[in-house]
């Protein structure tokens, strides 16, 4: 029996000014993770994509696979409950 641990890509959405956009991004690096990042601040179809997957308007918002995160306090809570990095590394399907 083989386990499914295909690690999810990550997805950020963000523009050039935000301060959390750039806490994440930092916070990600520092645990060896790769993201695509999506600025909507230069692309507005990109910013009407974001606001329909995520039902918010503020960056940054945060995916993992399709799962979405929220903004970086809500991936601090999330690491503080130890369930990100399960979610990162692919064990985790659902929040």
């Amino acid at each position: 029996m083989t386990q499914d641990t295909t690690v999810p890509e990550i997805t950020i959405y963000s523009t050039a000014v935000c301060p959390y956009c750039l806490a994440a991004k930092n916070f990600l690096k520092s645990k060896g993770r790769h993201w695509t990042e999506i600025r909507i601040d230069q692309n507005s179809a990109e910013k009407e994509k974001m606001v329909e997957r995520s039902k918010r308007t503020s960056v940054p918002q945060i995916f993992v696979g399709d799962i979405h995160i929220g903004g970086y306090e809500d991936m601090m809570a999330l690491h503080s409950a130890g369930k990100l990095l399960p979610l990162l590394d692919g064990q985790l399907k659902s929040l």
